[in-house]
Formats: structure tokens, C-alpha cells, sequence
């Protein structure tokens, strides 16, 4: 028969434990010392205190010395066991407190609730970091866990109108309500390929904040970069009637970089810029050395971003203006994707507005290769 496993020590129990030990190896050290030392050095003492003693006087003496010294190990010994022990429990005490707090705020956390946190125990830095570390962990966890629940919920919204539009259209066809022509096959396409379209952002989106997005780098010229970005977009930019610079600053170094990824983030900012700029408007695509790296800007003269939306635009289906954004179709983490791929870099991007109808900018910065 498998008896149960021993219950572990609590806190008190080992710290007592260990500090017993140092106890009995002061004990015996200090028995070994006194035994080697302590007759030779009484013997000099009474010697130099009363002269040549008799054998028999000199024996007990040397008992007289033995006893007191037992008595005086065997009190010391017991007094530093009785204070052991009252430390022990003191620490148990103070400690235990907030040991147990950490626990129970774990077990809080474990369960899914993700509001627990730790106050300080004002017992020393480190426990005060043991706390600081796991509010840290626990608000890391609550960000996740509200962002999982916004993006599951802006993505059945997101599914659901193009969705919609498909049944009704197929219901339309079943009930030969609308006859299937180009128009209809032309919708039906057009909501497919809105639906793949996020399938297929949201995919780019997680592969690229798990790190598992894979880069083909080489060492290419910011420049060239900016050109190639600047005439892809051009053609949609003159049809619309907005003016579109590029500019490239001397001295800029080369930056290690997958051409396609950051291509695809400046077109991303390009037709972000024009879906936003009014005909008649300026965007303009520049880059100039930032330190040891580039800085790339995209600015337009457009609508411009109110400052409460700002801290919010990379995050999954923001939207500024949700229903502009989503009658032209967009998914919604196009800015998301482009903070995943700069970050897959090495490097960073923000946005600045003034407030509405000023325009608004978003700067990459990349380190040089």
C-alpha cells in the first residue's frame, strides 16, 4: 500500500530548522575551542594568580573550570534556542502575511480574473519587487485579456455586414427576387474578397506580433525605397486629384530591411493619406537621417486625428471615424499590421495631428544596417 506523501515544512519550521543548525555547529565549535584552549589558558591564570598548586588542587580546579564551562554552554545554548525560535516566528509572522496575499492574488489571476494586484509589503526590496513584478504581469494579462475580448467582438462585427450582404443576396437569387447578373455576381465578389481581405489581415497581423512572420532582409537604400513607394501610389493619386511628393535627404545610411514589408507599409500610409486627403491636397513622402537611422514620414493636408484618438490608432479595428472607414472598406488593422512589420525591424512608428482639418503625419524610424 502507497502511503501519502509527508507534509511539507511550513516557513517557520525551516527557517527554526536552519538556524538550529547554525546553533549546533556554533555548539560544537565552541566545545571543540574551549576544550583545546581553555585548560591551557586557566592553568597559566592560576599559575600567574597563586604560584605552583598542588596536583590535587590543580584537578579540581580544572573540574571547577570543566562544570561552569558545561553550565555556561548549556544556558547560552538554550537561550540561543529560545531566540531562535522567537525570531523564527517573528519572520514567519511578517512574512507569511504577504506570501499568503501572493498566493491568493495567483489564485485570483488563475481563475481569469485579472483585477488582482499586490501592495507593497514594505518588508525589504525585494519583496516589494516579487509585488511590483506580478502587478506588472497582471496588468500585462488584463490588457490581453481586453483586447482579445475587442477583437473577437470587432471581428464578428467586422464579419457580419459583408455576411449579411451575402445572404441577402443569395436569398434575393433563391427566391428569384433578383436575377443574377453581372451587378449581383459583381457584389457577391466584392464581399468575398472583403471577407478574405480580413482573413487575410488578421492572419499578417498575428503572425507578425508572435514573431513569426518571416523577413527576407537585405541592406537596400531608403531612397529607393521611397521612390518605388512614391510611383506605385502615384497613378491613384493623380486620378483623385492629389498631389503627391517624395523626397529623399543626402546622407541617409542603408537600413537592413525586407523591401516588400516596408513597401507595403508606406503603401499602406500612402493610401491611408489619400483616402483621408480632399482633391486638391498634398501628401508627401519623405526621409531624412534620424541619428545612427532613418526617419520616414508620410504627411498629408487632410482631415487630420482629434488628439483623443491618437494613442488608439494602432490598435486592431480603430477607427476614428468607423463609418467613413467602413463604407470605403477598409479592415480596420492596416495601421496595426504596419506597427507589427516596423516593429519586426527593429524599429518604431507613431502618429501626430494637430486636431482635426490640420493634416496628420506618421513617422517610421529604422535602424541603419
Amino acid at each position: 500500500m502507497t502511503g501519502s506523501p509527508p507534509h511539507p515544512r511550513g516557513l517557520a519550521a525551516r527557517l527554526l530548522t536552519a538556524q538550529l543548525l547554525v546553533i549546533a555547529v556554533g555548539a560544537v565549535t565552541l566545545v571543540l575551542a574551549a576544550l583545546a584552549a581553555g585548560p591551557p589558558l586557566f592553568r597559566a591564570h592560576v599559575t600567574m594568580a597563586l604560584g605552583s598548586v598542588s596536583p590535587a588542587l590543580q584537578r579540581h580546579l580544572d573540574d571547577a573550570f570543566a562544570t561552569a564551562a558545561g553550565i555556561a554552554l548549556v544556558i547560552s545554548t538554550a537561550a540561543a534556542v529560545a531566540a531562535a525560535a522567537a525570531v523564527s516566528l517573528l519572520i514567519t509572522r511578517r512574512l507569511s502575511r504577504p506570501l499568503r496575499d501572493l498566493g491568493d492574488a495567483a489564485a485570483t489571476v488563475a481563475t481569469g480574473d485579472y483585477t488582482a494586484r499586490m501592495a507593497p509589503a514594505g518588508l525589504g526590496p525585494e519583496l516589494d519587487a516579487v509585488a511590483g513584478a506580478f502587478n506588472t504581469m497582471a496588468a500585462a494579462l488584463q490588457a490581453t485579456e481586453t483586447t482579445r475580448r475587442r477583437l473577437l467582438a470587432d471581428a464578428a462585427h467586422e464579419l457580419r455586414t459583408p455576411l449579411a450582404t451575402i445572404d441577402a443576396y443569395l436569398e434575393g437569387l433563391a427566391d428569384g427576387i433578383r436575377a443574377p447578373g453581372q451587378e449581383t455576381w459583381d457584389i457577391l465578389a466584392a464581399q468575398t474578397a472583403r471577407l478574405r481581405r480580413l482573413a487575410d489581415d488578421i492572419a499578417l497581423v498575428s503572425r507578425a506580433e508572435e514573431g513569426q512572420l518571416p523577413l527576407h532582409k537585405v541592406t537596400v537604400a531608403p531612397a529607393g525605397l521611397v521612390t518605388a513607394a512614391a510611383e506605385a501610389a502615384r497613378p491613384g493619386y493623380d486620378a483623385r486629384g492629389v498631389r503627391l511628393a517624395a523626397q529623399a535627404g543626402a546622407g541617409l545610411p542603408d537600413i537592413s530591411a525586407d523591401p516588400d514589408r516596408i513597401g507595403q507599409v508606406l503603401t499602406g500610409l500612402l493610401a491611408n493619406a489619400l483616402r483621408h486627403t480632399p482633391p486638391g491636397g498634398c501628401v508627401t513622402l519623405a526621409a531624412q537621417p534620424a541619428g545612427p537611422g532613418v526617419r520616414i514620414t508620410v504627411t498629408d493636408t487632410g482631415d487630420g486625428i482629434a488628439a483623443e484618438h491618437l494613442p488608439h490608432l494602432f490598435e486592431r479595428f480603430y477607427r476614428a471615424d468607423a463609418a467613413r472607414a467602413a463604407a470605403r472598406g477598409g479592415s480596420g488593422i492596416g495601421l496595426t499590421i504596419a506597427r507589427a512589420l516596423v516593429a519586426a525591424h527593429g524599429g518604431t512608428i507613431t502618429a501626430a495631428s494637430a486636431g482635426p482639418g490640420t493634416g496628420a503625419r506618421f513617422t517610421i524610424v529604422l535602424p541603419a544596417s
